[in-house]
C-alpha cells in the first residue's frame, strides 16, 4: 500500500520548513512575502506527486476550504457536545463546514489531530488544548493559521481566547454555600495544571481564606476518575467527617460524588450541601436538584466563532489578539438550601 504523503514529507523532500509548505498550500505565500519561485516550486512538486488534488485545487483557487476544525476534550461530555452543536450551527450560517476531534485530554492525540487536519488545509482551528501543546499551538500561529483557544489557555502564548471567569465563579459558588450556613466546605477537583482547574482552585481557596475557614481539598487523577473516583471521594469524606458541603470542580466529578454520598448513606442537602462547577441536564432531574455554576455555552460559542471569522477575514498583518472572559451563571436548586443547625 502506497504511503500517504504529508506536509512534513513534502518539506523534507524540498529541504524547506513545514511552515513554508503550509503557508503556500493555504494560499498565503504572497501575504507573508514568500517568493514566486519558491511558491511555484512547491506547487509543481505537489502536483507531480498528486498530493490531495481535489482539496488542494480548491484551496489554491479560493485561498479557503471553508472547513473549520474543532478540537475538544471529549465529544461525549455534555459541555463539549453542546459547544460543538452551537459552533457548527453558527459556522454553517457563514458557509463553513466543521470537522471534530476528541483529544481525550491527551497531548499526543491532540498533536496527531492537528497534523491530520492541517494537512487537509482547514481554514482555522478552535481548540480546547490539553497540557503540553505549546509548541504545536505556536507552530499554527507561525503558519498564520487562524486559531482560537477556549476553556483553557497557555499563559506564555498570546492567542485569541474565550474562557469563563473560573476564579470569580468558583469563589461565588463557595460564598453561596457559606451564606447558607455551611462552614466546612470540601473541594473535589482534578490534579491538573490546566488554567481552568487552577483558577477554580484559587477561587475556592480565596473564599475559604476570606472567611477564615479551613480548606479541605481532594485532587483526583483525570485518567483514573472512572476507575477510582467514587472510592477516592468516599475515603476523603471518611477521613474528614466534619465536611458539611462539597463543591465539585466539574460536572462529571459531581456525578461521582453523588454516588459516593449514596454509598455512605449521606443525604443531600440533609447531611451534605452540594454545588457543581458546570451544569448537567440530569442535575435538574435529581431529587433534590443540584445547584451548578453553568457556563453560558451559547455566548462562549458565539464569541469563539466571531474571533475565528475575524481572523480569517482580517488583512492586518499584526492584528491584536483578544482574550474574552465571560461569567458563569449560578443555577440554584435544592442541593444548596440553607443548612439548619441540629
Amino acid at each position: 500500500m502506497k504511503k500517504k504523503v504529508s506536509i512534513k514529507d513534502i518539506a523534507a523532500q524540498l529541504n524547506i520548513s513545514i511552515t513554508t509548505v503550509s503557508l503556500i498550500l493555504n494560499g498565503k505565500s504572497k501575504q507573508v512575502g514568500l517568493s514566486e519561485a519558491q511558491t511555484e516550486r512547491v506547487l509543481k512538486y505537489v502536483e507531480e506527486i498528486g498530493y490531495k488534488p481535489n482539496m488542494l485545487a480548491k484551496s489554491l483557487r479560493t485561498g479557503k476550504t471553508k472547513i473549520i476544525c474543532l478540537l475538544i476534550e471529549d465529544i461525549a461530555d455534555p459541555f463539549f457536545s453542546t459547544v460543538a452543536a452551537h459552533v457548527e450551527e453558527l459556522l454553517n450560517q457563514h458557509g463553513y463546514k466543521i470537522i471534530y476531534g476528541s483529544t481525550k485530554n491527551q497531548t499526543a492525540k491532540a498533536i496527531e489531530l492537528i497534523d491530520l487536519f492541517r494537512d487537509r488545509h482547514v481554514d482555522g482551528f478552535i481548540i480546547c488544548p490539553p497540557e503540553g501543546l505549546e509548541s504545536d499551538i505556536t507552530g499554527l500561529l507561525n503558519e498564520r493559521i487562524p486559531l482560537v483557544l477556549f476553556d483553557r489557555y497557555y499563559k506564555t502564548i498570546d492567542t485569541d481566547t474565550v474562557i469563563v471567569d473560573n476564579l470569580e465563579s468558583a469563589c461565588k459558588a463557595v460564598n453561596y454555600l457559606i451564606e447558607h450556613n455551611y462552614k466546612n466546605i470540601g473541594f473535589v477537583t482534578l490534579d491538573s495544571e490546566q488554567t481552568q482547574m487552577q483558577d477554580r482552585l484559587q477561587g475556592y481557596e480565596k473564599a475559604i481564606t476570606d472567611h477564615g475557614f479551613t480548606s479541605y481539598i481532594k485532587k483526583l487523577s483525570f485518567s483514573k476518575v472512572n476507575q477510582t473516583g467514587i472510592d477516592d471521594i468516599v475515603q476523603f469524606l471518611t477521613e474528614n467527617p466534619q465536611i458539611d458541603a462539597l463543591f465539585f470542580g466539574t460536572n462529571y466529578l459531581t456525578l461521582k460524588g453523588i454516588e459516593a454520598l449514596d454509598r455512605l448513606e449521606l443525604s443531600i442537602p440533609g447531611n451534605m450541601g452540594v454545588i457543581s462547577f458546570d451544569d448537567h441536564d440530569v442535575f435538574k432531574l435529581f431529587k433534590p436538584g443540584i445547584t451548578a455554576m453553568a457556563q453560558p455555552i451559547s455566548q462562549i460559542s458565539e464569541q469563539m466563532v466571531n474571533l475565528l471569522l475575524e481572523q480569517i477575514d482580517s488583512t492586518e498583518a499584526d492584528r491584536k489578539r483578544k482574550k474574552i472572559i465571560v461569567p458563569a451563571i449560578i443555577r440554584i436548586r435544592q442541593s444548596s438550601v440553607t443548612k439548619t443547625d441540629n
